[in-house]
């Protein structure tokens, strides 16, 4: 299925700081670094759990957030750049 994870990560002192980069690393394990705090990527239904679990390992529930969307396979949709930057995705078959 197709994924997108959005996190925001509250950064108030250097134990926030140390999260947000063990959180970056979790996230990059299963999918493409988009933009910022947005990342994409095809997992299965087993992978995606490890993910989840990967995650809530790590975060704070009370002072992060971390958005994941699935679009199952059976879905279509459009995925429109609209300006000239770089597709991070692009050799992605």
């Amino acid at each position: 299925m197709k994924v997108i994870l959005i996190y925001d990560i509250s950064v108030l002192d250097d134990k926030d700081h140390s999260r947000l980069s063990k959180v970056l690393k979790v996230v990059r394990k299963y999918l493409h670094h988009v933009q910022k705090s947005v990342f994409e990527g095809v997992l299965t239904e087993g992978r995606l759990k490890m993910l989840e679990s990967d995650i809530l390992s790590v975060v704070d529930k009370d002072k992060d957030s971390v958005i994941i969307y699935t679009f199952p396979e059976s879905s279509s949709f459009v995925r429109k750049i609209l300006t000239n930057s770089y597709d991070n995705t692009s050799n992605i078959v």
